[in-house]
């Protein structure tokens, strides 16, 4: 399974280390369904409550059961903005939290006067990044930095933070292997554990039988009512054995839909990968943070052209894989985040036993110190080792080595213009920053 360490993992052995720039991408947090699960949500609640019939047993709550969104048309595909878990404050708070962690980049990027940062053209998206940017930059961010909205149309090609939505043969299910492949896969499995579900809610209540499709909707309305009110009884309705087969449903569908399982994944993951290498190359110069954000499945692709979290064995449709590295509770939960992150660190010294002395440690303090460069990375707040390449400090990976695994990925994965039917592509352009205004300081 994929390891992953804890984020206050200590860097042993290096006098002086020191993060000298970060790269990051992140989706939204917590929001409402999309428009087709929303509609599906509707459309089972319309059924609920024109059904003439008294809940009993797991559903008796039903008999008093209001819909979650009570304007669908407004909060449908937005952030959640009311309850403990409202998507706004999450984003805020996530922007204070970073602000801690990379205070120090914050004032180098305002003393170089680079604080652009990036989100695709959702209005969910740029939500996320504006209260994310209040948080990090300030309640007066707007003043000082500039926010970049990049469309997420095919027109794009690879110059893009939607890469699924810039693919044509993707985007078209040209060859059964695009956006619909996930959905395929998890009706296959729907089959092996729904139909028991909606036995057992029938014996319960004899007058109304519900589909493989309305039993899965009812497990996604637990966690989208969780987020948008703080609690949820449709979470009560099911066993911890059905939460496991619908957490399996969710990783099915991700990994079949954007994840290392789909065919397109890592080549769309590619052009961001290879336009964040060439800015770890160039150094802080490039800019100190360069934030971007998306949506969960773009998350995706950029870690299968990194190739973390790789799952052995294919997840199987016909039975659930417990002992599995994809799960989407690790990879992409409601919010995802990714950062590369650039460290230069001392060399480490010579250093050697004495058997006559076996509690002491010698290293040679005369030696000469060399600087050595790094990249680690985080995803969901956890230091994720790059597979093959983590003998750095702290589980990174030295820069040299990096730059030739993103080399060799991109000799043995097909080019985003291959797969997708473009022709030439230039790759991601915009992600760089430039010296404009004076700002205030922080």
């Amino acid at each position: 399974m994929q390891q992953r360490l804890d984020e206050g993992l200590p860097i042993e052995n290096q006098k002086k280390t020191g993060m000298s720039s970060t790269i990051s991408a992140a989706s939204p947090l917590e929001r409402f369904p999309t428009l087709a699960p929303g509609v599906r949500m509707l459309e089972l609640y319309q059924r609920l409550q024109h059904v003439n019939i008294t809940f009993a047993g797991d559903l008796a709550f039903v008999n008093t059961w209001n819909f979650f969104a009570p304007l669908p048309d407004q909060q449908f595909e937005q952030l959640t903005t009311t309850g403990p878990y409202a998507g706004t404050l999450s984003a805020f708070s996530a922007g204070v939290k970073l602000r801690t962690k990379y205070f120090h980049l914050l004032e180098s990027a305002i003393a170089r006067r680079q604080t652009s940062f990036w989100a695709s053209d959702s209005q969910r998206v740029i939500d996320t990044a504006k209260h994310f940017a209040s948080g990090f930059f300030g309640m007066d961010w707007a003043d000082y930095t500039t926010l970049h909205i990049i469309p997420e149309t095919l027109e794009q090609g690879s110059n893009t933070l939607t890469p699924g939505r810039a693919c044509q043969n993707y985007f078209d299910d040209t060859d059964d292997y695009g956006r619909g492949y996930g959905a395929k896969q998890l009706k296959a499995f729907g089959e092996t554990y729904l139909p028991a579900i909606s036995q057992r809610l029938l014996n319960g209540n004899p007058m109304i039988a519900f589909s493989n499709e309305e039993v899965y909707t009812m497990q996604e309305m637990c966690g989208f009512e969780l987020m948008a009110k703080g609690s949820s009884q449709w979470c009560d309705v099911f066993t911890h054995e059905e939460w496991l087969s619908f957490e399996y449903a969710r990783d099915i569908w991700h990994y079949y839909r954007a994840g290392s399982g789909h065919p397109y994944a890592a080549s769309l993951g590619l052009p961001w990968l290879n336009a964040t290498t060439k800015l770890l190359r160039q150094g802080p110069e490039a800019g100190p943070l360069l934030f971007s954000f998306n949506h969960d499945g773009d998350i995706m692709t950029l870690l299968a052209a990194l190739d973390l979290f790789p799952q052995g064995p294919p997840l199987p449709t016909s039975r659930v894989l417990h002992d599995r590295t994809w799960r989407m509770s690790d990879v992409t939960p409601m919010h995802g985040r990714i950062a590369l992150e650039r460290m230069t660190c001392t060399a480490l010294k010579t250093c050697f036993a004495n058997p006559l002395y076996p509690n002491h440690v010698y290293c040679d303090e005369n030696e000469e110190e060399e600087y050595q460069t790094y990249v680690r990375i985080d995803v969901n707040d956890a230091i994720v080792p790059l597979p093959g390449c983590a003998d750095g400090p702290g589980g990174s990976c030295p820069l040299h080595n990096f730059e030739k695994r993103v080399e060799k990925s991109g000799r043995e994965t097909k080019s985003f213009a291959e797969m997708c039917g473009t022709g030439a592509s230039g790759g991601v352009e915009f992600l760089h920053q430039e010296q404009k205004q004076a700002f205030p300081k922080t």
